[in-house]
């Protein structure tokens, strides 16, 4: 296996990056499509990643019979303590009479048995992400093969998923069988903790050094995108947090911030309204309880709240609500149990505020200073 040699610096530490399981499943099948429809094995795949990134993904097994091709890359999570790491994933590629590529799980790839995820209840668990980069790789094997008129089937096996599923919140989640092929950019960073908190307090002192006293804070990706895109603040000075609210916040009131503002998604900021400052999935999952608390706190009947525990995501208990006419006051209870939570983290050496959001419903929640404190990133 070929190691990707891309680095990058996590407080002290350098540390090598991975490929997530959807560049895995990308590369496979772009190997086995080019095996099926040119008759040739590529010994390693060169692949772009959404993150802009190239990664080299080596070929380590493959097989083929009529009609039919199959190869196998193997997982490389870098320096991340990934459980999915050195695991095989495979691609069969069929040719099929319906034009187009199809793309499904097999074994050791989780099947969806609730609402609410990334794809709709009885799909494969590959994410909108993945599936988009394994239909361009195999489309590109396609369109340059013109004496073939069909279309390809691709199936994404982990045969290591079935066991590796017990190890993570897939079946909580509603994904049963197997583990779910992910990755929003294709890489893998290190999320080496101590050295991640160590990076992010480092980021924080640096703008603090170069006169910042109003910072503004997002968890990942889908704070920073939904600030810059529908909020349309300014992220040049913006810090992520990944899922370390609690150290964040000591860290700010140590250097001497005076005001902070977050803006997160209901996922991670149902758990920080619940007191959990680590929001990592292995440290806490209350969030569809928390909802639950709140919505019960606002008088949601009892088969409501039934639907709001067994929802597989926060903007399907969402949906239950709004549904039943009870989402503003839900959110409205939550957002004040959230500032209490976070002013009392800060114990008062600086403000804090937080804006909350859904990819699917936009904003949820404000703390009450949040609109005019978010003025200044405009």
């Amino acid at each position: 296996m070929r190691k990707l040699e891309e680095y990058i610096n996590v407080g002290t530490k350098r540390m090598r990056c991975g490929y997530t399981t959807g560049s895995c499943a990308a590369a496979a099948s772009r190997a086995a499509a080019e095996l099926l429809l040119r008759g040739e094995l590529v010994p390693a795949i060169t692949l772009l990643t959404p993150a802009g990134i190239e990664v080299v993904i080596e070929v380590e097994e493959h097989d083929e019979g009529e009609g039919w091709a199959e190869c196998a890359v193997q997982k490389d999570s870098g320096d991340d303590p990934d459980v999915t790491n050195g695991a095989f994933v495979y691609s069969r590629v069929e040719r099929c009479d319906e034009p187009g590529v199809h793309i499904d799980g097999g074994v050791g790839v989780g099947r969806v048995t609730r609402e609410g995820l990334d794809q709709p209840v009885g799909a494969a668990a590959i994410n909108s992400t993945p599936r988009r980069m394994i239909k361009e790789q195999v489309e590109e094997v396609l369109e340059e093969a013109s004496d073939y008129e069909g279309g390809l089937r691709v199936v994404i096996s982990i045969p290591a998923g079935v066991e590796l599923a017990a190890k993570t919140f897939n079946p909580r989640l509603g994904i049963e069988g197997g583990i779910s092929v992910l990755g929003t950019g294709g890489i893998v960073r290190p999320m080496s903790e101590d050295a991640l908190i160590a990076s992010i307090e480092l980021e924080m002192r640096m703008l603090y050094e170069r006169g910042v006293r109003d910072l503004l804070v997002v968890p990942g990706n889908y704070g920073r995108d939904f600030a810059c895109g529908q909020l349309e603040l300014s992220m040049d000075e913006a810090v992520s947090c990944s899922n370390y609210f609690g150290a964040t916040l000591d860290a700010a009131c140590v250097l001497g911030f005076e005001r902070v503002l977050i803006v997160g998604h209901i996922g991670k900021m149902a758990k920080v309204a619940g007191g959990i400052m680590n929001t990592h999935s292995r440290v806490a999952d209350c969030r569809v309880e928390v909802l639950a608390a709140h919505a019960a706190l606002v008088g949601a009947p009892r088969e409501v709240i039934v639907q709001i525990m067994g929802a597989a995501t926060t903007d399907a208990a969402l949906d239950a609500l709004k549904e039943c006419g009870l989402a503003e006051a839900t959110m409205a209870s939550l957002m004040a149990n959230l500032a209490d939570k976070l002013n009392h983290r800060a114990a008062g050496k600086l403000q804090v505020e937080a804006i909350v959001f859904s990819n699917v419903h936009g904003v949820l929640g404000e703390t009450p200073g949040a609109k005019a404190l978010s003025q200044v990133w405009l």
